[in-house]
C-alpha cells in the first residue's frame, strides 16, 4: 500500500472556462496554462505518478511543449493511469482551494469523472473545497489550486 500527495495551481487570466476534474465550473474567465489548466486533474496525476515511482506530470507532459497546447487534462490523467498499470487506486481525496470558484454544485460530477478515470467507485472519491480567507494570491482571487492524495496498492 502506498499513498502520495499532488498539488497544482494556475493563475486566472486565460480564456474561459475553468475546468475541475473535467467539469466546467466557471464560464466568466479561465486560467493561464499550456493545457486546459484543470488543477484537479493535474494534482491527481502527480499523486498517481508518485505512487508508481514515475516522476511528475511535467516530466511526461512538459508545459513548454506545444503538443500539449490546450490538451484535455482528463485525457492526460487517463494517460497517467495507463502508465501506472501496477497501481490499483483504493481512495482519492481532493481539495480545491479557491475564493470565487464554487465546487459544491459540481461535486458529484467531479467525483464521477475522477472515479471513471481511475477505475474506482465514486464513493472512493472525496472532493472538498476551501478558501484561504483572503490570504495570499488565491485569497486575492488571482488563481486557484488543488491538492490530491492517492492511496493505492502497487505491484503484486
Amino acid at each position: 500500500m502506498r499513498a502520495s500527495w499532488g498539488f497544482d495551481t494556475h493563475r486566472f487570466g486565460g480564456a474561459p472556462p475553468v475546468r475541475l476534474a473535467g467539469v466546467v465550473v466557471d464560464t466568466s474567465r479561465g486560467v493561464l496554462a499550456t493545457s486546459d489548466g484543470d488543477v484537479v486533474a493535474h494534482a491527481v496525476a502527480d499523486a498517481l505518478l508518485a505512487v508508481c515511482g514515475k516522476g511528475d506530470l511535467g516530466m511526461h507532459f512538459p508545459s513548454g511543449d506545444p503538443q500539449w497546447e490546450d490538451a484535455d487534462s482528463m485525457d492526460l490523467l487517463g494517460r497517467v493511469v495507463e502508465m501506472c498499470p501496477e497501481a490499483t487506486v483504493t481512495f482519492l481525496d481532493v481539495t480545491v482551494i479557491a475564493e470565487s470558484v464554487r465546487v459544491a454544485p459540481h461535486r458529484a460530477a467531479m467525483q464521477e469523472n475522477l472515479a471513471r478515470a481511475l477505475g474506482i467507485d465514486p464513493t472512493a472519491v472525496a472532493v472538498k473545497a476551501t478558501t484561504t480567507d483572503g490570504l495570499g494570491a488565491i485569497g486575492a482571487d488571482e488563481g486557484l489550486a488543488a491538492t490530491a492524495v492517492v492511496s493505492a496498492t502497487v505491484g503484486g
